[in-house]
């Protein structure tokens, strides 16, 4: 076994139970990741409820029609997931957290005008409510990522609600994203610039990630 990889299992063993979030935009490989980060670390992932969205297909035949049911769901999922993670006494590693599920796409929809005053304002009070339970990750890892290699990573998975979505769409939510990591968000972050990596099919990258978030967490390197 390897001096770095010794060093990792003595130092988690005696570290508590830990929240990481994965972070980014639509296509940059954040259930990827989680998927690999778990195997390595034997941390428990949580998944974004995509495929058991009931109005995720409408969403994006209508984006306005179907976005407060959209985000009103998202956002009662990713509230029984916070419930979850607070109670738990392993470690868990999250794809997308309620944070950025508010901060950037809620956020989004609004300013594109795809959510009313109203229905925003309903939205954030829940949302207000909720947030007195939340802890803040112990580390989010920001997925950062190109417009061009989205649409390139969403073309290849090939779920078909998911091409015909706008190009503005995606370059709306990489500004929010921007805005809400660098100025908006007070958390621990780590950002590591996907568009030319490969971490699932090339071990040298992954290894490149695993190392930068080892010097985080256990100070490693």
């Amino acid at each position: 076994m390897p001096f770095a990889k010794k060093a990792y299992l003595r130092i988690a063993k005696k570290k508590k139970s830990m929240y990481i979030a994965i972070a980014g935009n639509i296509g940059s490989g954040k259930t990827t990741l989680t998927q690999l980060l778990a195997r390595r670390y034997g941390w428990t992932p949580r998944f974004e409820p995509v495929s058991d969205n009931p109005y995720l297909e409408d969403y994006y035949k209508d984006i306005p029609r179907w976005s407060f049911a959209l985000e009103v769901f998202f956002l009662k999922q990713r509230f029984r997931d916070l419930l979850a993670i607070a109670q738990a006494e392993e470690t868990i590693v999250q794809d997308r957290s309620i944070f950025e599920g508010v901060y950037v796409f809620t956020a989004n929809n609004k300013a594109m005008g795809h959510l009313s005053d109203r229905d925003f304002q309903t939205y954030m009070e829940l949302f207000d409510l909720m947030i007195h339970v939340a802890k803040l990750p112990d580390l989010m890892i920001y997925l950062r990522s190109s417009v061009a290699h989205l649409v390139a990573n969403i073309q290849k998975r090939g779920r078909d609600y998911e091409q015909t979505m706008p190009l503005d769409y995606l370059r709306n939510l990489n500004e929010r994203y921007e805005e809400f990591i660098f100025q908006k968000y007070k958390g621990r972050v780590l950002t590591i610039d996907v568009d030319n990596m490969d971490f699932l099919a090339n071990r040298q990258d992954f290894a490149a990630i695993c190392d930068k978030i080892d010097a985080e967490l256990f100070g490693l390197f």
